[in-house]
Formats: structure tokens, C-alpha cells, sequence
């Protein structure tokens, strides 16, 4: 019986192992193939290691084709035996793809002509591209805790033929959904002269303060063309004008006393311009507005290295600010759009002077003896502006005696013929108390509170030497043995009274910047 026994428990291990023949060289091909790896892994490079997590992925996919071909889960029951399926072999395989979003539907074809069924042939207009902006932005500032002004251009025939409009919004940081509206006001501040673009100044006051907490927020402009260009669209673009990051506000900046007595703000300066002039330019008014004053430049081109280097002095004293606006050349506007430049200019200096003056780098302001800036501002205190008359002088009539010494003396010194043609309207530059003005112009502001003068010629005046700015050759070309003449129809007669003053502008300039402009050339 024992044998017996024996023999059939012998037939059954043998019976087993070879039911299981394929499972049993699967596996010790996997053991064959491990013991070559551990030995071929003594002769890797230090660099180069493999993981345990990696050997248990690998032996998994090895040992995955063995499982049934139905096992989904970790745990099955196969034979009445529960047994347990590697999950990292499952975890390794990547999840599928997401299925790409369907095409976009095409456009529809445009509309093409057709004969109606009675006999007339419908036409069609189809529209590409755009032939201005709407609005281009330059610059949004503050003009109180509820209203700001934002500068910029927009396309001239939609405000000379249609009706654009404009909204304005706040819109916190924290809490967006409490965001308030105002109508947009505009001013075309330039008289009509625009080109391809006009210049706009949108107004937008709201009916509370805004920011008052100075948690933040923005201010958005939403442009609408009101049917101009196509009268079936009402386009709307909407422009964010200006952020404020929380805690930048400063409230006390508009009751608090100014930076500045006076500002100069300048127009475009394009072209070549003369370094010299610039030079005697910046030097006569630094001394005549004093310490308290400021300048403020914009280049549209006409700063060359050269005009710089003159700058610099005074830019190092903090008399000068220097900005550059050559992309606005990219816009077809009046006269490289100065009055949208002035206007910027007005806005972004409003509460850093308590007098803003207007005019070009070829006008000097003068005052009679005995009178100084601030005793003739003192007699017009009850005025938003004044404006100021033109002295015109010649740009090319000099003094015989002057003759080989030209080279030495500064445009203003020699050029002492003045125009005295009468029954001419000449145009007057001004001043103003930013404070009360809301949009300006080149030659005076249309749109200020307060009252305006122009009775002021007894008080101040300027001198013009028309185009000497831009001529970077030697002004003197005639030679004059006499105090008067009459020259291309025009009377000239003989005045010295910037010459006087030429002596002091030059010991100013070497006192306060020293003799490193010495050698600046026409």
C-alpha cells in the first residue's frame, strides 16, 4: 500500500509540473535574464543607475503576458486560488490621451452678387482689414479722487462724420463686481488740424470717489464707434487705460502745494536740430524761472547724440526731463501730433507746478528791467492764462561789427533785427495754472475754468527766431552797417535787448554746469 501511495503522489508532481511546462520556462528564462542583468550591472559606468522601482516595473511587464488574458482587476479568483496582480504594472501604463476638440466650423462664404427675380443685379461690398484705430491710448492720469482724463488719438473722419462715443469704468481689485460707470467726455483739442488721426481727450468723471481705500483697481475705457465706417456695426473696443496697484494712490498729491513754481512743457522735437541753440536755450530759461522750476522735453526724433549731450548737464541738476515719443510717428497726425504731446504733458505734470508754460525751443521769454517771473505771475494771480506776444526776429541779419566774430558770439546775441511789419496777427504762446485746465492746445487752452487774458504786453513777451533751431549752419547771413532796413518787403529795425543779457546767460551756464559745453558745435 505504501508503495502504491508513493507512486501515485510521484504522478501527480509530475503531472503538475508538466500541466505548468510553459510557466516553468518563462520563468526561468526571467531568472536567466535577471542574473545577466546583475552581472552586467557591475560593469556600468557610477553615473548610470537604475532603480529598484524600475527592476519591479520591468520584471511586472515580463511577468504581465503569464497572467490570463481576462485579469482586469488586482485580485481575481482563478481555480479557487485569489491571487494578487502586480498594481504597479497597471500604474505604469500611461492614461489614454484626451481626444482633440472638433475643428472649428469654416466661415461662411462671403456673399457673392446675384440677379433677383426681377431682373436687377444685387450687388455686394465685402470689407478687409481696418484704415485706422480706433483708439490709440497715450497716457491716463488722475485729475482728482473721482476723475481722470485719458490722452490719446483716434481716427479723424469717424469724429468728423460720426458720432463715437464713449464709457468709462472703475473696476476694484477686490471687489469687481462693485464696479461704477461714467459717460466719457471728449475734447478734440486740436482745431481741426488733424491728418489720418485727431487728437482726443476723454474726460471721465464718476459720481463718487473711486479707490478711496486704496485697495486698487482700473480704470477702462470702452470705445464705440457709433456706426462709423460701417453703419451696420456698432463696434466697441475696450481699453485698459490705467492701473492703480494697491497702496500706490497718494491723495494728498491734489491739495498739497506743488513740486514746482513753473513748468515748461515742450512740443515735438524732430528734425536735426543745432545743438548750440539748444544749449543757449536751456541755459537763458534755467536762469530766468529760477530753482523751482522744471523742463520737460519729448523727442520725436530731433534729440540726436549731440542735442543729448547738451541735455545732460541740466538733467543731472534735475532741471530737465527728457522723453522719448519717436513710436508716435507711426500715426499720421498734425505736426507729429503735438497737441496730443501737450496735452499728456499737461495731464502728467497737473499737480507738480503752480504755473504750466507753452512754447518752442526757437522763442525766448522776456520780461522788462526791474521786473522778475514771479512779480508779473503775482499781477495775473486771478487768471487761469494769459497769453504772451511775439517778438519776431530776424534769422539771418547781423551787425557789420560783428563781422569775423560771429563764430563766437550765441544766436540770440547777434541776431538783433527785429520785424516791426504791422497790421499782422502773429501768434501768442501762454501759460496757465494746470490745475483748472482740462484740455490745452499749441497757441492757447480752449477748455479751462477761470478767466483768460491776453493783455500782457507791457508785462512779458517773447522773442522768436523763427527756424534757427533747426538750421545747423551760421545764422549770420547778411551783414548790416546800420540800425534799420527793408528787406524782401519786410522793415527791420536794430534791437539789442537779448544781446544785453548774453553776458549774464554765459557766467550762469559756467556756474552752475562749468565749461564742458565749451566746445558744442552749430
Amino acid at each position: 500500500m505504501a508503495k502504491e501511495k508513493q507512486k501515485e503522489e510521484k504522478k501527480l508532481y509530475v503531472g503538475i509540473a508538466w500541466n505548468y511546462t510553459a510557466e516553468l520556462k518563462l520563468l526561468l528564462t526571467a531568472l536567466l535574464i535577471l542574473c545577466t542583468l546583475a552581472t552586467l550591472l557591475q560593469f556600468i559606468p557610477s553615473r548610470f543607475t537604475i532603480s529598484t522601482s524600475d527592476l519591479r516595473v520591468c520584471i511586472s511587464r515580463v511577468l504581465t503576458p503569464a497572467q490570463p488574458q481576462q485579469a482586469q482587476s488586482p485580485a481575481q479568483q482563478q481555480d479557487g486560488i485569489v491571487t494578487n496582480v502586480d498594481i504597479s504594472a497597471a500604474a505604469a501604463s500611461p492614461p489614454p490621451l484626451p481626444s482633440p476638440p472638433p475643428p472649428p466650423p469654416p466661415p461662411p462664404p462671403p456673399p457673392t452678387e446675384e440677379v433677383l427675380s426681377n431682373g436687377i443685379i444685387k450687388r455686394v461690398f465685402n470689407t478687409h482689414g481696418a484704415a485706422a484705430y480706433s483708439y490709440i491710448n497715450m497716457g491716463a492720469y488722475r485729475g482728482g479722487m473721482n476723475t481722470f482724463a485719458i490722452m490719446g488719438l483716434a481716427s479723424k473722419p469717424l469724429h468728423v462724420y460720426s458720432n463715437p462715443t464713449y464709457e468709462c469704468q472703475w473696476i476694484p481689485t477686490v471687489n469687481s463686481s462693485a464696479t461704477v460707470s461714467a459717460v466719457g467726455y471728449k475734447i478734440l483739442p486740436d482745431w481741426g488740424y488733424g491728418r489720418v488721426y485727431t487728437v482726443v481727450v476723454v474726460n471721465c468723471t464718476f459720481s463718487q470717489p473711486v479707490n478711496s481705500d486704496n485697495s486698487g483697481g482700473k480704470l477702462v475705457l470702452l470705445a464705440s464707434t457709433g456706426g462709423g465706417g460701417d453703419r451696420n456695426l456698432n463696434v466697441t473696443d475696450e481699453i485698459e487705460a490705467l492701473t492703480e496697484n494697491p497702496g500706490s494712490l497718494n491723495p494728498s498729491i491734489f491739495t498739497s502745494k506743488p513740486k514746482y513754481d513753473y513748468l515748461y512743457c515742450g512740443s515735438s522735437l524732430y528734425g536735426n536740430l543745432s545743438p548750440q541753440r539748444v544749449r543757449e536755450w536751456i541755459a537763458y530759461h534755467v536762469r530766468l524761472f529760477g530753482t523751482r522750476s522744471h523742463f520737460v522735453f519729448h523727442d520725436a526724433g530731433g534729440i540726436h547724440e549731440e542735442v543729448l549731450e547738451v541735455l545732460k548737464p541740466w538733467m543731472e541738476l534735475g532741471y530737465v526731463t527728457l522723453h522719448d515719443i519717436r513710436d508716435q510717428e507711426r500715426f499720421d497726425g498734425y505736426y507729429h501730433n503735438q497737441f496730443m504731446v501737450v496735452n499728456d504733458c499737461l495731464h502728467r505734470y497737473k499737480f507738480m507746478a503752480k504755473w504750466m508754460f507753452f512754447f518752442d525751443v526757437d522763442e525766448y521769454i522776456y520780461m522788462p528791467p526791474k521786473s522778475t517771473l514771479k512779480t508779473v505771475l503775482d499781477s495775473l494771480a486771478e487768471y487761469s492764462q494769459f497769453t504772451i506776444e511775439q517778438m519776431p526776429m530776424s534769422n539771418k541779419l547781423c551787425r557789420i561789427e560783428d563781422y569775423h566774430k560771429t563764430h563766437r558770439k550765441w544766436g540770440f546775441e547777434k541776431l538783433v533785427f527785429k520785424d516791426v511789419k504791422r497790421g499782422i496777427r502773429r501768434d501768442r504762446k501762454y501759460a496757465v495754472r494746470p490745475r483748472n485746465v482740462y484740455g490745452t492746445g499749441v497757441h492757447m487752452s480752449q477748455n479751462l475754468a477761470g478767466k483768460t487774458t491776453h493783455k500782457t504786453e507791457n508785462r512779458i513777451k517773447y522773442f522768436h527766431y523763427h527756424g534757427t533751431i533747426a538750421d545747423r549752419r551760421e545764422p549770420c547771413k547778411k551783414l548790416i552797417n546800420d540800425t534799420q532796413i527793408y528787406l524782401d518787403k519786410v522793415p527791420y529795425v536794430m534791437d539789442t535787448t537779448m544781446r544785453d543779457v548774453a553776458g549774464a546767460v554765459k557766467r550762469f551756464e559756467q556756474r552752475m554746469i562749468g565749461s564742458r559745453l565749451q566746445q558744442t558745435r552749430q
